[in-house]
């Protein structure tokens, strides 16, 4: 029986809800979509039992809009009559951002049994919290659970804004399938659409003596829970049908420093050491996908990069003779991203171009190996930097680093080829002769991978 089927007889044998949920949004300029946001909640078929909206640092009209809902919902669903309560609360200037909302919140409904976390800019099926709960009541061990996140790509305008959703929606699917297919063991809660048991937080902050669940000194807030959680004992779960659509990021500013951040703190937890107060916890079960991911990026890079100074070489002293050989990665990279995005709950025509037409995913790996090599170079640079007022401020249109590493790259080709044109014929064809085979078995090593993945049964799961 595929774990999908396993997971329906689960619902099939739930007769209703049978706790209390308390819902936190930690708000920051979500002036935009904070009331789709709170009309999601009240139109889910299990209404939260309360609704806390924290505003924090904002200079919009969140508060204003946000209070336009405050107060007790009668709301008659599927599951029956249901009453709930929204309040907002506007914490003013706070040090700590999301984390600080996030534990402001927590305080307010720590007498729960669960807690839902809600960015304010996510907007989640119908049915998205019944699903939640329903698992979760089903099994003392869980700890959390995180719905599928995806991107809807109808609203967006501009070439470079569907360019950069078309990119993340993959992504997006390919890390969720992952998961689902790691017998659904999540790597990250993510703060999106996360539920959360109050006695695993509340178990997560007694053995990392903590005051609260969040803590400030980690750049993903959310992934260092998770590890809390597991490490607590408890199973942190994806489900198979809860869903919610996030705020994409539509500029490559706002998309570098919200994976540089991410991909910055993850490399704190990954790494043997401690940075500040957040301890390295390299073999952690839930940081193996992301060293995967790591090693893959590296990977990527250093045949991409090799690939093409060899290349240079070789037709800057006519040694260059094609292999049809050569095109076996890349249309095992385009079956594999076709794949994907056909797992895709909402596939669209956009999201089959985007992975069967190559340049444009080549295109996007080119930008997610710029923050790769951008999160690694200021990790080890020790160099202390606030990247969430880094985002916050790329997301305003402010900012240029995003470029840097391509600049660099420029540079390091110009450089190349200087030195390339220094040494003699000999030396050319020597590094020609060891480049090119170093660069074959890698190569032959990674399309294997991804025939694997190509291969792979998914089990009737879609993201």
């Amino acid at each position: 029986m595929d774990l999908a089927d396993d997971f329906s007889s689960v619902l099939e044998n739930s007769t209703g809800h049978r706790s209390t949920i308390g819902c936190i949004i930690p708000a920051y300029n979500e002036e935009d979509s904070i009331a789709a946001v709170i009309e999601g909640l009240l139109s889910q078929t299990r209404v939260p039992d309360v609704i806390h909206v924290v505003v924090n640092n904002t200079s919009d009209n969140t508060v204003k809009i946000a209070s336009e809902y405050s107060g007790p919902h009668e709301i008659v669903t599927d599951l029956g009559e249901q009453f709930t309560e929204v309040f907002v609360h506007d914490i003013g200037k706070n040090p700590d951002k999301k984390v600080g909302a996030l534990n402001y919140g927590y305080s307010l409904v720590e007498g729960y049994d669960y807690l839902l976390g809600v960015d304010g800019d996510t907007i989640a099926d119908t049915k998205a919290v019944e699903y939640l709960e329903t698992e979760a009541v089903s099994d003392s061990r869980i700890g959390g659970i995180s719905a599928i996140y995806s991107i809807d790509d109808r609203p967006m305008k501009g070439l470079i804004a569907k360019f950069l959703t078309a990119g993340q929606r993959t992504q997006f699917a390919a890390f969720n399938l992952q998961n689902l297919l790691r017998g659904r063991n999540m790597a990250v809660l993510g703060g999106q659409f996360s539920i959360f048991a109050t006695n695993a937080l509340r178990d997560a902050m007694k053995q990392n003596h903590q005051s609260t669940p969040w803590v400030r000194d980690s750049e993903v807030e959310d992934s260092l829970l998770s590890l809390q959680i597991k490490s607590a004992g408890y199973l942190t779960k994806i489900s198979p049908y809860a869903r919610a659509d996030v705020g994409g990021m539509t500029t490559l500013s706002a998309y570098d420093a919200q994976q540089v951040k991410w991909t910055y703190g993850a490399i704190e937890l990954m790494w043997p050491g401690q940075r500040g107060d957040t301890k390295g916890q390299p073999f952690h079960p839930n940081l193996r996908l992301r060293w995967f991911e790591n090693f893959g990026m590296l990977t990527n890079l250093f045949v991409r990069v090799a690939f093409f100074t060899l290349l240079a070489g070789s037709l800057s002293i006519d040694a260059f003779i094609f292999s049809p050989l050569w095109l076996v990665p890349p249309v095992i990279a385009i079956l594999l991203n076709v794949r994907i995005a056909r797992t895709m709950q909402n596939c669209n025509g956009r999201d089959l171009l985007f992975a069967a037409t190559f340049i444009p995913a080549e295109i996007f790996m080119w930008i997610r190996i710029s923050h790769f090599v951008r999160s690694w170079t200021r990790f080890l640079s020790r160099k202390q930097v606030d990247n969430w007022a880094m985002q916050a401020k790329a997301e305003k249109g402010g900012g240029l680093g995003h470029w840097a590493p391509f600049l660099v790259l420029l540079a390091v080709a110009v450089a190349m080829a200087v030195i390339w044109n220094l040494v003699g014929p000999v030396t050319q064809s020597s590094i020609l002769w060891i480049g090119w085979p170093i660069v074959g078995v890698v190569t032959v090593l990674q399309t294997l991978l991804m025939f694997g993945k190509l291969i792979r049964r998914h089990h009737g799961y879609k993201v």
